[in-house]
């Protein structure tokens, strides 16, 4: 008998799996508006020069490092725990797709020095190329982007202030081509756990110049790096940073030992486990023993809180873009679902939300720094990730719920951001002790009021709701700060998210403004108008089911504006 080859059923063009492109395999520079709008702002006269430079990066993510995340999720790191003669070694075994993705991302590498330099003789901001190269790179691989940039410029900044000559010439040299290359790690969580520094229990004792530090760290990603940031207690009962490598001064191993890996959700591209410092060769990262790098440390978790901000960001671009691809290509009742009233009106409500947040993190990391920024940029841009995620495995349907599908794990990577830098409670708390303590606050409105004033003609009515609105922030803040402590806390969360709907508010009409005046379009204004309609307007009873629905009848200008087919 011969052989029969049992083709599947094709009754349909549902089944021309040809139409189904995502973003893997698209070049993730030039099909995002959004991004060539925001590198024109900020690189200005430099963008002739940096735009070759993001076009390669751009068909690197969406095409070597998109493929080997998917690969290095489903083989991910391994720990050898012993050699042959059963000494610990405790090394992490990374997969070839990591190795692959991880060398290519360094010999393109815009946050390395030279190309800093570089970028600067050509008149471009390194500052806002390495912010567009950690935003393409989020989208592809958030655990690549920890397992980078972890704590690297926390290392290099304490190291350099703190540590002896010659540890500071063997951090230069492990980070000399950028915070990005050496692989840090900061190791703060204990299981008692991650916020209440008053419940560490590791220690550490002086040894002449260095330190012995002990301790057991419950949660520490990026295990495989190669210097960490350890906190400890000193004898006098304060708590300090202090920098511990894989080899001690000598060249023999350090008391450093990796009980297991973590098995989890999500982030599987770095490896995350349960470290122990058994009488560690570790040095204080303070000045004169009393603890004082703390302070220091907590204003670089500051700016640690922006990278995971990005991260959050770029998994809801992500999360965009294979939504719309799949809402264009399949069909449901007749025509595609991009063409669904409903559906559209989640994709233009995708849109928005992601070019709202988008404008924070970018702010946050390129333009003024302010006190506030990091938490409140955080607290909107990693709980986005989230949402958006799982909004594209909605469009999806059941595929979306299928790990061969690239949007279930977004989901899982995007579940992470929330927590890691704090969460949304700390994160509140820490926009309570910067109004409480410096008046972080003040400087904030300013830059609310400063980026309105940037806005384009002719929407005074979305011009005059977002001015409004940050005059009600004020008495806000005037109010909570009247309320008893219990109460005060309790209404913390409240308060932050008014601040973030504002501020993200207020950035997007300078952006219309900057678009209007150098490029002659309105699309941003567009988008300042439909997030101000969502977040601060009051719609009366109706919840604004009578309004004009300006989503649908602009929606091409939305979707043009989001992706470049």
């Amino acid at each position: 008998m011969g052989r029969y080859l049992i083709e599947p059923f094709d009754g349909s063009d549902r089944y021309a799996t040809e139409r189904y492109q995502g973003a893997a395999g698209r070049n993730w520079w030039s099909c995002d508006p959004t991004l060539r709008l925001l590198m024109r702002r900020h690189l200005g006269d430099g963008y002739a020069w940096a735009e070759p430079h993001l076009e390669k990066l751009g068909a690197l993510m969406g095409g070597l490092v998109a493929a080997s995340a998917e690969e290095t999720d489903r083989n991910p790191p391994r720990l050898e725990k012993y050699d042959k003669w059963g000494r610990d070694v405790s090394e992490v075994v990374m997969p070839p797709s990591f190795h692959a993705a991880r060398q290519a991302l360094m010999e393109n590498n815009f946050t390395a020095p030279a190309f800093a330099a570089e970028a600067r003789a050509n008149g471009a901001n390194p500052v806002a190329l390495a912010a567009a190269w950690t935003y393409l790179l989020d989208q592809a691989d958030v655990g690549m982007g920890c397992a980078l940039g972890t704590g690297g410029d926390m290392v290099v900044s304490l190291a350099e202030k703190h540590a002896p000559e010659d540890v500071k010439e063997r951090v230069r040299k492990l980070f000399a081509n950028g915070f990005y290359s050496g692989e840090a790690a900061q190791m703060f969580t204990e299981r008692t756990g991650g916020s209440d520094l008053a419940a560490l229990e590791a220690t550490a004792v002086p040894d002449g110049e260095s330190w012995r530090l002990t301790g057991f760290k419950w949660f520490a990603s990026n295990a495989n790096g190669s210097a960490f940031v350890v906190l400890a207690r000193l004898p006098d009962d304060a708590v300090a940073p202090f920098l511990v490598l894989w080899e001690r001064r000598d060249g023999t191993r350090n008391g450093v030992r990796i009980r297991r890996l973590k098995d989890k959700l999500g982030t599987r591209s770095v490896a995350s486990a349960e470290v122990e410092f058994a009488g560690a060769e570790a040095f204080l990262l303070a000045g004169g023993g009393s603890g004082s790098g703390l302070g220091t440390m907590m204003k670089l978790t500051n700016a640690s809180r922006l990278g995971v901000a990005m991260m959050g960001v770029g998994v809801a671009r992500r999360a965009l873009v294979e939504s719309l691809c799949y809402a264009r290509a399949r069909e449901a009742f007749g025509r595609p679902l991009i063409e669904q009233p409903l559906m559209r009106r989640k994709l233009a409500e995708l849109i928005v939300e992601v070019e709202a947040a988008q404008a924070l993190v970018f702010d946050g990391l390129v333009g003024t720094r302010l006190r506030l920024a990091p938490a409140l940029v955080k607290l909107r841009a990693a709980r986005l990730g989230v949402t958006a995620a799982s909004d594209a495995i909605e469009v999806h349907g059941g595929n979306g719920y299928i790990e061969q599908w690239p949007v279930a794990r977004l989901l899982r990577d995007a579940q992470v951001n929330p927590i890691w830098e704090g969460g949304d409670n700390i994160l509140c708390l820490d926009v309570r002790r910067a109004m409480l303590r410096e008046s972080a606050h003040e400087p904030f409105l300013d830059r609310l009021l400063a980026a309105v004033d940037q806005s384009p003609p002719g929407d005074s009515a979305t011009v005059d709701l977002v001015r409004g609105r940050i005059d009600d922030l004020r008495k806000a803040i005037t109010v909570w700060s009247s309320l008893d402590p219990v109460a005060a806390e309790a209404r913390l969360y409240p308060l932050a998210q008014l601040m973030a709907d504002v501020y993200a508010a207020a950035l997007l009409l300078e952006q219309a403004g900057w678009e209007r005046r150098e490029l002659g379009t309105d699309r941003k204004a567009l988008v300042a108008r439909l997030h101000a309609d969502a977040h601060l307007a009051d719609h009366g009873p109706l919840r604004g089911i009578d309004r004009p629905a300006e989503e649908l009848e602009r929606f091409d200008d939305l979707v043009s504006g989001a992706l470049t087919w």
